[in-house]
């Protein structure tokens, strides 16, 4: 490739990840200041992030632009430890999502989600106290289990307290929808408990549960606790972040392919710059 054009795409390409990077720290910043503490705890390595990419892209750009062989050495190298990091997270991505899957139970459209399924870093992970607690206070505070009973309002008429099926569809509904892992762990008891619904997010807990499972007896109609100390709480959160932790890799590996080619246009650049350097 020459000398011309492989600057060229070097400069352009690091322009635009400067333009990126720019772009990462403002939507840092605005988290910072528009979010909630949970959402709040991503704004450092949001910022780190964009700060990183920028130092990389200038250092690129400059390299370049003056045609500067230390600067596209260091350039490449800190390119090379980025493609080595991206690909060693892909295969451990792929490695720690590659357990764990739902469970249907018969009537029901949604699944269910049991805790042991997944990756024993996963069930390192959800199983820490700390981190638990965490993410708990995230969860109640979401609004996954507060909007339930909203899209659902009405599964039985009560009259004088005695339940009484009132228009069976709305049950069929309920039954049908589609609920995320986090909707059908955390905000409703395991189906095998057997408790009958009162609606989409109160359950007749005075029914004995026909299973030993313990969240059964941990699950409550309670808005701060519902199912948020269940396992299957626990095993939805898994299967959420295994779909994420996917969805990165994925997005990864198209990453990593693109970078390689940057990579390799880099080499070009670096090479022609020495070059220059030697004849001067």
């Amino acid at each position: 490739m020459g000398m011309g054009t492989s600057n060229f795409v070097i400069r352009w390409v690091n322009f635009l990840t400067m333009v990126l990077a720019i772009g990462i720290v403002i939507y840092g910043v605005w988290m910072s200041t528009h979010h909630d503490s949970c959402k709040k705890s991503l704004t450092l390595p949001i910022l780190f992030l964009g700060a990183f990419i920028f130092l990389i892209s200038i250092i690129g750009f400059l390299g370049a632009w003056k045609n500067s062989s230390i600067l596209l050495w260091l350039y490449l190298i800190l390119l090379c430890i980025i493609l080595v990091a991206i690909l060693v997270f892909t295969v451990l991505a792929f490695i720690i999502t590659n357990n764990g899957s739902g469970h249907s139970v018969s009537g029901l459209r949604y699944k269910e989600y049991q805790l042991h399924d997944y990756s024993p870093w996963f069930l390192k992970q959800l199983n820490n106290t700390n981190h638990w607690k965490r993410l708990k206070s995230c969860l109640v505070k979401s609004d996954d289990c507060n909007h339930l009973s909203r899209k659902y309002r009405v599964l039985f008429f009560c009259p004088q307290t005695q339940m009484t099926p009132s228009v069976p569809i709305t049950l069929k509904q309920y039954k049908s929808a589609k609920l995320s892992p986090i909707e059908a762990g955390c905000c409703r008891p395991p189906s095998e408990c057997g408790y009958p619904a009162v609606n989409a997010s109160f359950y007749d807990l005075s029914f004995h549960p026909v299973s030993s499972n313990k969240d059964c007896k941990l699950y409550k109609n309670t808005r701060g606790i519902k199912c948020y100390n269940c396992d299957s709480c626990k095993a939805g959160v898994a299967q959420y972040m295994k779909t994420e932790w996917r969805v990165v890799a994925i997005f990864n590996l198209i990453l990593f392919v693109v970078l390689s080619a940057v990579y390799f246009v880099g080499c070009c650049a670096r090479r022609n710059a020495s070059r220059v350097g030697s004849k001067a």
